[in-house]
């Protein structure tokens, strides 16, 4: 990093970094790690955009459609390496990881970083309103609309959530990808669909 001409001090740069990997998964809330590390909104941000400079943190922007609903206007923060995620959790074994309440976040940065890599999309948000309804990716691929929902459970099912976003942002499709290995239908142009296939049928 000093040769790339980062100069955060080592320990706060440490400290950033554990302040991270909790927020893995997330909004952004600028104010509130500013106040954990004791420093300003500007240098957080400074830090924030330093590492994502750097392809370690991925800042996925918020997609706006113009409703009625409130919608959330902050990115939501990734750490791309799972490992790197891993490690800064204290999270040692796969036992640790399905023990972890972090294990949901750390398989849905995974799935964000996997769908993107392998669909090559011209342009990728996410979208969440203040109500609660949120879609985990929006991905324009030559004019259509593709929706991504990450969920690591057995049998996904079409939540009220996802109808929301089928409807209001008026997707071509809505692709519910799971660590599982049956591809079955939620609905009209509702799929759920094993990560792995996804993937590799791109």
């Amino acid at each position: 990093m000093p040769q790339l001409g980062v100069t955060i001090p080592a320990m706060a740069l440490r400290r950033f970094w554990s302040m991270m990997a909790h927020y893995h998964g997330q909004t952004w809330n600028a104010a509130e790690l500013a106040r954990a590390l004791a420093v300003n909104e500007s240098t957080v941000g400074r830090y924030l955009d330093l590492m994502t400079g750097v392809f370690m943190v991925r800042q996925l922007p918020p997609w706006f459609e113009n409703l009625s609903k409130r919608q959330v206007k902050a990115p939501k923060v990734y750490i791309r390496d799972s490992g790197l995620l891993h490690t800064l959790l204290g999270i040692g074994s796969r036992r640790d990881l399905e023990l972890h309440p972090k294990v949901g976040a750390s398989w849905e940065g995974y799935a964000v970083e996997e769908v993107i890599k392998a669909l090559h999309p011209d342009d990728t948000y996410y979208w969440a309103t203040h109500s609660g309804a949120e879609i985990d990716l929006v991905l324009f691929k030559k004019g259509r609309r593709i929706g991504v929902e990450c969920k690591r459970v057995d049998a996904p099912t079409l939540t009220p959530s996802m109808r929301i976003a089928l409807a209001d942002l008026k997707l071509d499709e809505l692709n519910v990808v799971y660590p599982g290995e049956k591809r079955y239908s939620l609905g009209e142009r509702v799929s759920a669909i094993p990560l792995a296939e996804f993937i590799g049928a791109q």
